[in-house]
């Protein structure tokens, strides 16, 4: 049998989900304005449309309403849940004084909670902003309430002060399990062509043992042929044994945890870089406290080539003694011809393959020409265009590139 669909029977409205008094009125809309034959005038059936639709109106105002009502009911069913399965967020509490005892809607109770909340937590009042200026919102005064009940007292000039010095912490903070200030060493991000380049005597690598003992990565050979790398600060991280100087003739000796922290706080470093497996990341983070704050600090994650190509973005980030380089920011843009790169008045492109062989890299000045005539602190002539075997490693090459120009002087 063919299942004929009639819009002006409510069963068929309702045998496909419709309440019955939304589908008795769809179905009345449809008996007043059926449809036009298909023959008739297009300016006709578009009128015959419009009235119908026009006949629906009040249905989708109370459908829209009947929607946030719903929306509503749920909200406040879930604060209750959350609270009868043992919630300690005191906001869901004051959730629903504002309903019980107030009488707010969901919108009005959570800002009410807001309002509370920020009483009780020493902070500056902040009442969220009206929607519209032209329609009033029911949540600026619930928050003003929900502030004055927790406390609050605007028109005292010490109030902020009064509320901060008496403000309790809003969980209790056991003493074996103190608050971390700053993300774990696991937490890191990882290594790349962001940051500037740093001097590497304020470099600190943490190596794991497995890695000095496999060499899996070649994190020791990649390091060793990168000029003044013997600057930067070596450490061993040993999943039992924690923090050592890879060289114990340059550090505290191991074991010495009150030396090495006071070693490490010395070294006034901006760079710290971990390379470490899972075991010996869970040690350096129950060790993090003995790390000092650097402006950035990232791990190696995932394979073996990712880590690689990582190492190698850090790796490119060391300077060595009588380096220049500038340590802007440069804007990556992915042109239709490939990758470029702009930092100060200097631009790096991917500028096509080379002959017979490799990857031409381009650098151009303000005008879009190439930057020709440009020279280092020490007298080296820098090339605008140079050839790179591997594509994978254009970035890195044009990061290089840009930072020496924008560093360099003009010969003439």
């Amino acid at each position: 049998m063919i299942d004929i669909f009639d819009p002006a029977d409510a069963g068929c409205w309702i045998a496909r989900g419709r309440p019955a008094h939304h589908a008795r009125a769809i179905a009345d809309a449809w008996r007043c304005f059926p449809d036009l034959p298909h023959d008739a005038p297009l300016d006709v059936r578009m009128a015959r449309t419009r009235e119908r639709v026009q006949m629906l109106g009040p249905l989708h105002e109370t459908i829209r309403l009947e929607t946030e009502q719903q929306r509503r009911a749920a909200n406040f069913a879930f604060v209750e849940r959350q609270i009868a399965q043992g919630s300690t967020d005191s906001r869901h509490v004051a959730i629903l004084h504002a309903r019980n005892i107030h009488g707010y809607d969901w919108d009005a109770a959570v800002a009410y909670a807001d309002g509370r909340y920020a009483a009780r937590a020493g902070w500056v009042a902040r009442p969220p902003s009206s929607p519209r200026p032209d329609q009033p919102d029911v949540r600026r005064p619930a928050y003003h309430q929900g502030f004055l009940d927790g406390g609050g007292q605007p028109n005292d000039v010490f109030d902020v002060a009064r509320r901060s010095f008496a403000a309790t912490p809003s969980e209790p903070i056991r003493a074996d399990t103190p608050r971390a200030a700053r993300p774990l060493p696991s937490q890191w991000p990882s290594p790349s062509d962001v940051p500037p380049p740093v001097s590497w005597h304020r470099r600190l690598l943490l190596l794991g043992e497995s890695e000095i003992t496999a060499g899996a990565i070649g994190i020791l050979a990649m390091l060793h042929q990168r000029p003044g790398y013997e600057a930067a600060a070596l450490f061993v991280v040993n999943a039992e044994s924690g923090l050592r100087p890879l060289w114990t003739s340059t550090g505290p000796a191991p074991g010495d945890g009150a030396a090495l922290r006071q070693f490490l706080r010395q070294g006034d470093y901006t760079d710290i870089l971990v390379v470490a497996d899972d075991a010996e990341l869970g040690r350096i983070d129950a060790d993090a406290d003995m790390l000092p704050l650097a402006r950035t600090m990232e791990r190696t994650r995932n394979s073996v080539l990712q880590q690689r190509a990582q190492f190698r973005h850090w790796l490119a980030r060391g300077r060595a003694p009588g380096d220049q380089f500038a340590a802007g920011h440069i804007r990556w843009s992915k042109m239709a011809a490939g990758l470029s790169g702009r930092l100060g008045d200097f631009t790096a492109r991917y500028g096509g393959p080379a002959e017979p062989r490799g990857h031409r890299i381009v650098v151009e000045d303000a005008n879009g020409q190439l930057a020709l005539g440009y020279r280092t602190a020490l007298g080296r002539e820098l090339q605008p265009e140079i050839v790179i075997g591997n594509k994978g490693h254009a970035r890195s090459a044009m990061a290089d590139l840009l930072r020496q120009y924008a560093a360099a002087l003009r010969l003439g």
